[in-house]
């Protein structure tokens, strides 16, 4: 194969992390590596959104909590402008008020940052081919909440308009001082709420009520601001 072949042949990735040392690292594992060819590097999501369409890039290594536009809204945008895109998470963390929503906004991968290279590589080629590729505690993740038995589901109407907008801010994965910050209430009061939300929705934890709401597409950032009650 020609130069010319091989650089058509490579997997175009575009890297958004906001730490230009970790951008530096990426760019040069993946140059020793070959195969690859760097279209772009970012450090936030709003950039990466246009940066995606400016570059056409065959896989996105996303990291999620940037300034501005986190990736999991980035990758949200990219995904539904450009379906052909294949996004990889690559951060540090690992909870599930993270991982759900990645996953429901479109990530095809989701690697955590004390990956190897090599499973790095492996992972970015995976997804690039439109396989799903998974760090095991992620796998675990996801296979035990399929593997968990059907929660006796409420209807959503069943919920207040207040535990409603609680549950969102729940699924956008802030915490219940967060919460009560957001909401200029008391974290008693929103513990409350995640209380009687949890026993209305019969889930037993907000895990399940994060995942309930990113099933439900309740997960949008236009949390309903009623009166506390």
């Amino acid at each position: 194969m020609n130069d010319e072949s091989a650089r058509s042949a490579a997997i175009r990735v575009l890297i958004v992390d906001d730490h230009a040392i970790v951008r530096r690292g990426i760019r040069a594992l993946l140059s020793e590596a070959g195969g690859f060819t760097i279209v772009g590097e970012v450090d936030n999501g709003q950039s990466a959104v246009l940066a995606a369409a400016e570059t056409q890039p065959d896989v996105i290594l996303m990291d999620l909590l940037m300034p501005g536009m986190d990736g999991i809204e980035a990758t949200r945008q990219i995904t539904a402008q450009q379906p052909q895109m294949r996004v990889l998470v690559l951060t540090s963390f690992a909870a599930d008020n993270k991982v759900f929503p990645a996953i429901k906004a479109g990530a095809v991968g989701y690697l955590l940052k004390d990956s190897s290279p090599d499973e790095l590589v492996r992972a970015i080629r995976q997804v690039h081919r439109g396989e799903p590729a998974l760090h095991p505690s992620i796998a675990r993740k996801l296979l035990q909440e399929v593997a968990r038995p059907p929660a006796q589901e409420a209807a959503p109407e069943a919920l207040t308009a207040r535990e409603l907008g609680v549950l969102r801010l729940i699924a956008q994965g802030l915490s219940n001082q967060e919460i009560a910050n957001r909401l200029a209430v008391s974290e008693a009061t929103i513990r409350t709420h995640v209380s009687r939300i949890l026993g209305k929705l019969h889930l037993a934890s907000r895990t399940q009520a994060a995942l309930y709401a990113v099933r439900e597409g309740l997960d949008a950032e236009d949390a309903v601001d009623a009166d506390a009650g």
